[in-house]
This record gives C-alpha cells, sequence and structure tokens, in this order.
C-alpha cells in the first residue's frame, strides 16, 4: 500500500467513522423541553460535542485503519492484481 492509497484509505475510514459516532449521545431540544423560539429547530443538538466526537473518530479510525494495514502486510487477505489497463 503506498502512501497515497494509505491516505486515502485513512480518509475513507474517518469520515465512516464520523457518521456512526455523530448521532451518538445527542439530545434535542425538543427532548431536552427548550423552546427553540421562532425559526429554531427543535431537532437541533442541544450540545453537539463535536470536538470529542472528531478526536474519538480519529483514535477509532487509526486502529481501524492499523488492522487492515497488518491484514495486507502479512497477506492475510491476499487482493487481486489490478487489470492491466489499469497500471
Amino acid at each position: 500500500m503506498g502512501i497515497a492509497t494509505g491516505i486515502a484509505i485513512f480518509l475513507t475510514i474517518w469520515w465512516t467513522v464520523l457518521f456512526a459516532i455523530l448521532p451518538l449521545g445527542v439530545v434535542s431540544h425538543a427532548e431536552a423541553g427548550i423552546n427553540k423560539g421562532d425559526g429554531g429547530d427543535p431537532g437541533a443538538p442541544v450540545d453537539p460535542k463535536l470536538r470529542k466526537k472528531f478526536f474519538t473518530t480519529t483514535w477509532i479510525a487509526a486502529i481501524l485503519w492499523t488492522i487492515l494495514f497488518l491484514v495486507l502486510h502479512f497477506r492475510l487477505i491476499v487482493l487481486p492484481p489490478l487489470p492491466a489497463s489499469w497500471t
């Protein structure tokens, strides 16, 4: 796995994990009983805790990427070669 491929795979894993982590622990204004007033969305989160979710996403993605790298490096799963027209 080359550097560019590794970075691309990490970013793909990171975004996938982020979308899995985002809804965890979210309390909406409607659930908290807070009136948003005119024009506010009652489904908006009270405190999304994005910084914590970004750090959590990063370390989970790093663990998953490391596992994938080790599986590919030690050839526990062998990927088929690309067709000659792609190289």
